[in-house]
């Protein structure tokens, strides 16, 4: 009897902890992805969550929602982020396009040759213009917090054969979203671009309605596309699979300043995770495509360089139709080059 009052008191006291608080937070922001616990937006948001609670002593609580419980994609998500909906939510370019159609920029092939050239982009004043573009052209409704990673990079892999140079792609059936960037690219090295919506892809390999894709590693796998026939992977790189991560502008600007840092330190500790996340599970990736008798084909240094000048014909498409293309491909080209000074130098630096 002692023992199950005793019992009853204790959870009556964690029922009362719970509620101080849950009262005692003066701010709560509901964060949205549209994936699962597996992929690496659920991961920044953990930390993301974590650090923001810990760093303001319970003033700010993270609600997480992971799926479509908010909101079931890109224009709706965004739509409930500039109405107060969503406070926090996580596209990517191709997601965010039909709102803010320059944020394809991330899209273009072969501007960045590696991960620390990215992540400084990245990381520096690039995503400060992404932002004030996307401010002044939502009203100050939308406001872009980072610019993290999802997935690592975009590779072309096919069910017909290596692929080591642009003419290799020629006549290939290429799954590709419904949008013009990745349809010019895919036609620019001689292939055929096919819409294929994401469900349908792995029966499409099988029946070859299409013959290949440009995904990350960590998606094929996921996929278990290897299994309907996609042998063949080339890791050109062609593009960082970028993670845009969107807030409340309003929600944001509410708060104190000191508020305001804690959000931001927290999306920067979001941004290193999300960094740092596909990294480690394309390991196993790769070794598992490979166990598969899957072909693993790394261009060399002049076979990258001819894919590039391959693709050079949709930089100008990019610019010549894309809404605002040509201003932000010049900040992004602008900050790809001062990048690639720093990190070149720090290279050199310690190499001594």
């Amino acid at each position: 009897m002692l023992k199950n009052t005793i019992k009853s008191l204790s959870v009556a006291a964690l029922l009362a902890a719970s509620a101080v608080t849950a009262s005692a937070a003066d701010y709560t922001i509901r964060a949205t992805a549209n994936s699962n616990e597996n992929d690496e937006d659920y991961d920044g948001l953990v930390v993301f969550k974590n650090y923001v609670e810990a760093a303001s002593n319970g003033a700010i609580e993270v609600e997480l929602f992971i799926g479509t419980q908010l909101c079931s994609n890109g224009a709706e998500c965004l739509q409930g982020v500039a109405e107060g909906q969503v406070d926090v939510y996580i596209s990517t370019s191709g997601g965010a396009s039909g709102i803010f159609p320059y944020v394809q920029v991330l899209d273009l092939p072969y501007l960045m040759a590696d991960d620390r050239i990215a992540e400084h982009v990245l990381s520096g004043d690039f995503t400060r213009t992404l932002r004030d573009m996307a401010l002044e052209d939502s009203g100050n409704a939308i406001r872009l917090m980072t610019v993290g990673n999802t997935g690592g990079w975009r590779n072309f892999a096919n069910t017909k054969r290596r692929v080591a140079n642009p003419s290799d792609m020629d006549g290939l059936k290429i799954r590709t979203v419904v949008a013009d960037l990745p349809q010019e690219l895919v036609k620019a090295l001689g292939a055929s671009p096919t819409p294929i919506p994401w469900p349908e892809l792995f029966t499409s390999f099988q029946t070859g309605v299409v013959e290949g894709s440009k995904n990350g590693i960590t998606d094929i796998m996921g996929m278990k596309f290897p299994d309907a026939g996609l042998q063949y992977v080339t890791l050109d790189g062609h593009a960082y699979m970028g993670a845009l991560w969107w807030m409340n502008n309003e929600k944001f600007m509410g708060m104190d300043e000191g508020m305001r840092r804690v959000i931001v330190d927290g999306f920067y500790a979001l941004q290193q995770a999300t960094f740092a996340s596909p990294k480690r599970k394309s390991i196993k990736a790769y070794e598992d495509f490979v166990a598969g008798g899957g072909d693993l084909y790394v261009p060399t240094p002049d076979q990258k360089a001819a894919f590039k000048t391959a693709a050079t014909p949709v930089y100008d498409w990019f610019k010549s139709n894309v809404t605002r293309g040509d201003e932000i491909f010049t900040a992004l080209t602008d900050a790809v080059a001062a990048a690639e000074a720093d990190v070149n130098a720090s290279r050199a630096a310690d190499l001594n």
